[in-house]
């Protein structure tokens, strides 16, 4: 595969991404930002392909996220601060509070619950003169991959496969559980062992194209369905995410001295790690990010 170039911006050329693919510390508080950046260019790459029979649209969603406790302080760390502030302080005096009077009910603290708002973007290919969806391309997020979230979209990927549509899920977040059932009676090993994954189910297809991705890989060129007989159009997924890698600056605000976000990757993907960010680490001084 051919490097991606790396835009320039402005009168500086925009620094890529340390990691020769998926950038695991992309997948902390920082991922709503990537994944509504990410189906904006997947859009941007595929309308000039599909014309003059389809186009490429977003369609928003929101759902509630009720993510669990582990999950506050990597997706919303602002919460988990707020959530901090609001508990009371320790009182200076070590003497007890008094104690209420009989059947009073005692004082309590009211807080919010963390219970967050999520937008939804997917990238939909329509065609053009009905404006019927023929393909569905979906950037999964965390809560795409935990209860209740997992089901609903396990549903939608049956609403859409009654209906005909081509679906195309791009899962490069490590975290919660696999939307895909994969089959017992095939060797699945590679593709589990793979951290990052796109499947394309094809409208009425028996079969599965399925895109493992190891983290020392580059993301792939996956192949993006239309309606017979228009042959299938290229998503060059790596150039996607270096363009919004660069346009966002986000070597700015990452810092790779320290480990990425959970889960924790086993000893050897660990020490490949540390080999890899080496020099980006003896660059960076304690309180700067990787890019200052």
């Amino acid at each position: 595969m051919k490097p991606v170039p790396f835009p320039v911006i402005g009168k500086m050329r925009a620094m890529p991404s340390p990691f020769p693919g998926m950038d695991p510390y992309l997948e902390g508080y920082l991922w709503p930002g990537v994944h509504q950046a990410l189906a904006t260019q997947i859009r941007r790459q595929l309308a000039p392909l599909l014309q003059p029979r389809y186009v490429a649209r977003l369609a928003i969603s929101t759902i509630q996220d009720e993510m669990p406790e582990s999950e506050v302080s990597i997706m919303y760390p602002d919460v988990e601060v707020l959530k901090r502030k609001l508990m009371p302080e320790p009182s200076a005096s070590l003497q007890p509070d008094p104690a209420p009077l009989a059947g009073q009910v005692t004082p309590s603290l009211t807080i919010p619950l963390p219970v967050m708002t999520v937008r939804m973007v997917t990238v939909e290919v329509r065609d053009r003169d009905a404006n019927q969806l023929v393909t569905s391309i979906e950037v999964l997020s965390p809560v795409n991959k935990r209860e209740p979230g997992l089901t609903e979209f396990r549903r939608k990927r049956e609403r859409l496969r009654a209906a005909g549509v081509h679906l195309v899920e791009i899962d490069l977040i490590r975290r919660g559980e696999r939307s895909v059932h994969m089959p017992t009676f095939v060797d699945t090993s590679v593709i589990d062992a793979a951290p990052y994954l796109v499947t394309l189910t094809r409208a009425g297809a028996t079969t599965m194209d399925v895109w493992p991705i190891p983290l020392a890989n580059t993301l792939p060129v996956v192949a993006i369905p239309l309606r017979p007989p228009d042959a299938d159009v290229p998503l060059d997924l790596m150039q996607a995410l270096t363009t919004v890698y660069a346009e966002a600056a986000y070597q700015l605000s990452l810092d790779y001295r320290q480990p990425p976000p959970p889960p924790a990757f086993d000893a050897a993907t660990h020490a490949w790690i540390d080999d890899l960010l080496r020099d980006v680490r003896r660059e960076t001084q304690p309180g700067e990010s990787s890019g200052a």
